[in-house]
Parts: C-alpha cells; sequence; structure tokens
C-alpha cells in the first residue's frame, strides 16, 4: 500500500481526491494537507500545511512515512491573473520543492496537475494534439508549462516517478467554484437552482474542454496505478471528456429548467478561454493507459442538477 500525502486536500480537485485515495487505500494510508483548516472532522489524518514552507511541508512527510505525493495546491487562473507573482511562487516553486524532496530520496512517486492552459495561440484549437504548440498567455499557463518541463527534465535526469495530467475544466457539485476560467460551468448550475438566471462571463460560443470530475479522478488513479513500463509521456497528458459551449451548456439545462436564462457579460477571463483549445486529442492517453470517459453532457447536467437540488435544499 503507497502511503499517500495530498496538498491543496480541501480544493476542487483534492477534496474529492482524497477520498477517492482513502476508499482505495485505507484512511490509515492518506494524510490530507490544506493552508486552512477543515470545517468538520472529515478527514481522519489531516495536517495544517503552508506548502511553501518547505521545512514544514518535510517534517510532515517525515512524520507520516509518506512515499507518495499528489500536490494538487495552486492558485487557478482568474485568481492568478490578480496575483502573478504569487501564482509563479505557488504554481511553481512549490513543485520544485516536491520534486527535490524526490532526488533526495525523501518520497518515491509525485502526481502533479498540469492543464489545458498550457496551450496558447498558435495551437490548433480543434482536438489539440499531445504535441502541440505550446505558448501560454496566461500566468496560470506559463507557471504550468514550466511546471511540465520540470517534470520531464526531474525524470530524465535524476529518474523521478512524476506524472501529470493537463486538466481541462472540472465540473462538479461538490465543491463551489475556486476562481478559475472553466468555472462558470460550475457555478452555472447553482444560479440556475437558485436564481434561473446567470450572467455569464464568457461569450455564448466559447468552446472549451471539460471534464466531470467523477471521470477526472477516476482517470488520475489509473494514471498512477499504471506500470511506468507503459507510459511514453513524462511531461503531462492530454486528458479530454467533454466540449461544449455557455450556449450549449444553457440549452441543456433549459430542457430541465425552462425559466432558466443567461446574459453573456464577458471580462478579463474571455481572453484567456480564446486562447485555450475548443478540444483536445487525448489518444496518447487512451493508448498508453487507456483512458476512457464516462459521462457526457446531458449525463452531466442531470447529476449536477439532481445532486444540487439535494445539496440546496430544492427538492
Amino acid at each position: 500500500m503507497p502511503k499517500i500525502l495530498i496538498t491543496g486536500a480541501l480544493g476542487q480537485i483534492g477534496s474529492e481526491l482524497t477520498f477517492a485515495l482513502v476508499e482505495r487505500y485505507g484512511e490509515n494510508n492518506v494524510i490530507a494537507t490544506d493552508i486552512r483548516q477543515p470545517l468538520n472532522d472529515e478527514y481522519k489524518h489531516f495536517e495544517q500545511l503552508d506548502v511553501l514552507d518547505a521545512e514544514s511541508f518535510k517534517k510532515i512527510l517525515k512524520k507520516h512515512s509518506i512515499d507518495t505525493v499528489y500536490h494538487l495546491a495552486a492558485m487557478l487562473s482568474g485568481v492568478a491573473e490578480k496575483f502573478p507573482v504569487r501564482a509563479w511562487d505557488l504554481n511553481t516553486k512549490t513543485l520544485l520543492t516536491v520534486l527535490n524532496f524526490a532526488k533526495d530520496g525523501l518520497i518515491k512517486n509525485i502526481f502533479w496537475p498540469s492543464s489545458i492552459a498550457v496551450y496558447g495561440r498558435g495551437a490548433e484549437k480543434e482536438g489539440t494534439p499531445q504535441s502541440a504548440i505550446k505558448n501560454p498567455e496566461s500566468m496560470y499557463g506559463i507557471a504550468k508549462l514550466a511546471g511540465e518541463r520540470f517534470c520531464e527534465y526531474y525524470y530524465k535526469k535524476f529518474n523521478i516517478n512524476v506524472r501529470s495530467i493537463r486538466y481541462p475544466g472540472l465540473i462538479s457539485w461538490k465543491t463551489q467554484p475556486g476562481g478559475g476560467t472553466t468555472d462558470y460551468a460550475v457555478d452555472i448550475f447553482y444560479q440556475a437552482l437558485e436564481n434561473q438566471k446567470y450572467n455569464c462571463f464568457l461569450n455564448e460560443n466559447t468552446a472549451l474542454p471539460m471534464l466531470y470530475m467523477d471521470d477526472a479522478i477516476r482517470g488520475t488513479i489509473e494514471l498512477m496505478e499504471t506500470p511506468s513500463e507503459k507510459l511514453s509521456v513524462h511531461s503531462s497528458y492530454n486528458f479530454s471528456g467533454l466540449s461544449f459551449t455557455p450556449k450549449e451548456l444553457a440549452e441543456e439545462i433549459k430542457k430541465r429548467i425552462p425559466a432558466f436564462e443567461i446574459e453573456y457579460l464577458p471580462d478579463f477571463r474571455q481572453s484567456i478561454a480564446d486562447s485555450w483549445p475548443n478540444w483536445i486529442d487525448d489518444s496518447v492517453a487512451q493508448k498508453d493507459w487507456g483512458w476512457k470517459p464516462e459521462f457526457d453532457l446531458p449525463k452531466m447536467t442531470d447529476i449536477m442538477l439532481q445532486q444540487l437540488k439535494l445539496k440546496l435544499g430544492k427538492i
């Protein structure tokens, strides 16, 4: 059994990945960490950790004899544009800290999430391939691209077992939006149920790659459990499931909530979205480790509305 530590365990991905790992490996083998304390006692093993504090990070790793780190702590794209230097420190410097922990023999395995934000203008927008040009224009994308290069460098130079996925926009009913450019695809469901109206910060025809969170969690664990010899990518894998526009999502919601209305009021996040792919080609992940999504847009919409009705007391 691996002994796992998750940074950013209270975030959008971490809050669901942590419990999936507990279910798979047992609660005594999973340590959740975050810069803030959880609101309840849902974690058996939790440590408060500022990942920028390398010494405290190291002490926790040693205390729990950790061999595998899922390093999820990050500042998302919309927030990163407001605090670019802080975003670089959190998104890139802390990855180097974790990679150096592995180089020094403190840990053995690393998962680190990259993003479709590594792509920029000049890359194919339709079916962006694994090896497409990467020319990010946002601080988030710049930091993620740097992180990918560090991952491959440490793999080649020091044989570090670090694995990564370029996440698209992730959609979940369990956690609130966290400041990303794709977060409209989560917030729209809340607003549809509570106000029957949504003001969207992207224009109606902005197609972006998306993925339902259950698929993202399953795919992440599948990648980490794949034998090393099957993996051909040591920077970050393209990873996809859905692609839709705000208009297409609004129309799907309107089929279920006829009174729902949407207005498009693009802000600074529009220029970020315009530099990203419309959909990406993840055929390398399919070939190397059998990746295959299970959720399409109608199925995802049904589940999001059903679960949020329960969560918000609308039933």
